[in-house]
């Protein structure tokens, strides 16, 4: 295929959640459709690793009923855990929940399946497409759960970030995400690559429904109900990156624009220079971390992709002290960034360098998501921007550490703001 599919819908969270409370439809029902929807196009998208079996789904929390995609890096009690890879082709089911998977449950959400994820989330990718366009990737490492909400089989699904690995694959297939806090929800039974890098993150069509969802898991007023104000923002163009294709500026100009014509502050940032410097910190970062944390993999480095095996042969070979100047350097930028941010709601720039690349081969670029998860802090993926070939493009908002609440309010006003109910 070399154009753009039919747009699937995504299946909005906040209908589902009041039709269940409502009583117009029962948990049943959501799982059929879940159900109904996957064979429907999984041929083409290829987003599900396994599915759970059919059983009676219990009502309870917030989310009673809603199913729940889970990104393959992550335990869910009666499957097996492949990272996608065939070093775990024969892994044994998981004994118990992860740390988020249980928290989810509580809130009511139901695991439903494993959703593909790149080879140990990191580049190699799986076999899902992109379902605005089968001819391109959907991104990664979280590319199951992105094109399984951009598909309608789901309407949340998890994820994980250690470079970009929830807010390119967002951007790329035209959905919502959130990347939690660092250290926000322990990482217990998840396949990590980087400690001090990896995070959880979850999608939704839309900011909308990731408030709804969010105000579930931890019990905040959901922001999604209430009529924040228009938010003070800073505009990040990631010109000295040299990555953002024009579509994609032009994208970003238009949003700015229409953000600041709907109410809000829209001031330049200051020091784009900083945040080129933390890209390359996160590479160091990384690639050493994820040596060690994978040691087990690099002893038997023929056995996976070129591209993770560089990644941690490299690591491997790097001295202590260039991975100590990097977590250094991260500080000191870390700490410069809050002091110009701090009278701000949110950082708002490019999710991608453009729309989802041609072709299956590869994922696209992380760049643009590297600096704010190696500074460890909440990022929400808008979506409702396209370029000109109706392709969707994401923009992302960069909030406070630990105040996920806030940048959820400042996300939703966004996207109200970009569609026009503002």
């Amino acid at each position: 295929m070399t154009g753009p599919a039919t747009p699937r819908e995504p299946w909005s969270l906040r209908e589902l959640h009041r039709d269940l409370r409502d009583g117009r439809t029962t948990p049943a029902d959501a799982l059929a459709r879940s159900r109904a929807a996957v064979s429907d196009t999984e041929p083409e998208v290829r987003a599900w690793v396994a599915h759970a079996p059919e059983s009676e789904p219990r009502d309870t929390g917030p989310l009673g009923g809603v199913p729940l995609g889970v990104k393959d890096i992550i335990d869910v009690a009666g499957f097996p855990t492949k990272c996608g890879t065939s070093l775990r082709e024969d892994a044994a089911p998981a004994n118990r929940d992860a740390a988020i998977v249980t928290s989810w449950r509580r809130a009511g959400a139901i695991p439903v399946g494993k959703t593909v994820t790149t080879e140990f989330a990191y580049f190699s990718p799986g076999p899902t497409r992109n379902p605005r366009d089968p001819g391109r990737t959907p991104g990664g490492s979280s590319s199951g759960s992105a094109a399984a909400v951009a598909s309608g089989h789901v309407p949340l699904a998890l994820g994980t970030q250690t470079a970009g690995s929830v807010t390119r694959p967002a951007s790329f297939c035209g959905v919502a995400s959130l990347v939690m806090t660092h250290g926000r929800i322990a990482m217990d039974g998840t396949a990590g690559l980087s400690p001090s890098l990896d995070s959880h993150g979850v999608y939704a069509a839309g900011v909308t429904d990731l408030a709804l969802a969010w105000s579930a898991f931890t019990g905040e007023v959901d922001a999604g109900s209430t009529a924040p104000r228009p938010p003070r923002l800073l505009l990040w163009t990631a010109k000295p990156l040299g990555v953002v294709e024009d579509g994609m500026r032009e994208a970003i100009d238009g949003t700015a624009r229409r953000l600041a014509e709907a109410g809000a502050v829209v001031d330049a940032f200051p020091e784009e220079d900083l945040v080129a410097e933390a890209v390359a910190a996160q590479k160091v970062v990384m690639a050493y971390e994820a040596a060690r944390e994978r040691a087990a993999e690099l002893a038997v480095a023929s056995c996976i992709s070129e591209q993770l095996a560089t990644l941690l042969r490299s690591g491997d070979a790097m001295p202590d002290t260039e991975y100590d100047a990097a977590r250094d350097r991260l500080a000191e930028i870390g700490a410069a960034l809050t002091r110009l941010s701090e009278s701000y709601d949110a950082i708002v720039g490019p999710a991608a360098p453009g729309p989802a690349p041609m072709g299956l081969s590869a994922t696209g670029d992380p760049v643009l998501s590297r600096p704010w998860q190696a500074l460890g802090l909440p990022v929400v993926t808008v979506p409702g921007a396209a370029d000109a070939a109706g392709l969707p493009l994401g923009v992302q908002l960069v909030g406070r550490a630990r105040d996920e609440q806030s940048l959820l309010a400042a996300g939703c006003w966004a996207e109200r703001a970009v569609s026009g109910q503002v």
